[in-house]
């Protein structure tokens, strides 16, 4: 991929119909990228900030399948890529975040969240290098990686998978592509949830304050655009991660 330029290249943005994929997707596009809008449920968002997108004089598209199931992952990389004739970016935004302790994790909801969170990013990530052409991945993580986050242990363990396989990737696709992670601290609420839930945990990182989606925009976009970079993971959490405990 043409060093520190998005203009004219293709993205697909996974679970990019709201929230931080959303804020991505848009960012991407007002710098030229002509981003395929993945979603799988939402799709009258996923049209809407297609239309939003266009509406602004970018170039957006819209591709709706699951996650839980490899085929469906396959087929889903697949039809962006006959779609629009190749993808130059992909970013592996899309996840599920369950509540669920250790004693309570059940062998599906760990299935089911390795298979969303891990195994379907590195299926996508497979057909994407398979192309053969230069290019760049962004794998969405989470600050917790570093620590324990035992209220959420089936998300916890795909997680931690993903922060694994973003360094396998970066080693097995360079040169020509590089894989680099962004992990999010507090950034939004859970679906449900609202400000206060961030206001309430907002103490538990060094800068004693939460974030926006605009953080990890600027994020994505300088690990996009920084081509002598791959193998890193960015955290954007206000510093949480140098705290090493759990959250209350």
């Amino acid at each position: 991929m043409e060093s520190g330029t998005l203009k004219g290249k293709t993205a697909l943005v996974t679970g990019a119909a709201k929230r931080i994929g959303a804020a991505i997707a848009a960012a991407l596009s007002e710098r030229g990228t002509h981003v395929v809008i993945h979603y799988n449920r939402a799709e009258a968002e996923a049209l809407q900030l297609a239309k939003d997108i266009m509406d602004r004089g970018g170039n957006a598209s819209t591709v709706q399948g699951g996650l839980g199931d490899a085929h469906d992952v396959e087929r889903l990389m697949e039809t962006a890529i006959q779609a629009c004739g190749k993808v130059d970016i992909l970013v592996n935004n899309a996840s599920i975040f369950n509540e669920m302790e250790f004693m309570g994790s059940t062998e599906a909801a760990v299935r089911e969240n390795m298979m969303i969170n891990a195994v379907a990013p590195m299926l996508l990530a497979q057909r994407f290098a398979a192309q053969g052409m230069s290019g760049a991945i962004i794998n969405m993580i989470d600050t917790m990686v570093m620590d324990y986050d035992r209220k959420h242990v089936p998300y916890h363990i795909s997680k931690k998978t993903l922060h694994a396989l973003t360094k396998m990737m970066a080693v097995e696709f360079a040169p020509t592509i590089r894989v680099n992670a962004v992990a999010p601290g507090l950034i939004l609420p859970p679906e449900g949830q609202d400000e206060a839930y961030l206001a309430r945990l907002a103490s538990s990182n060094p800068l004693n304050r939460y974030g926006n989606t605009g953080d990890i925009v600027r994020a994505v976009l300088y690990l996009l655009e920084s081509d002598f970079v791959t193998g890193q993971t960015l955290y954007v959490d206000g510093g949480r991660h140098l705290r090493g405990h759990m959250y209350e």
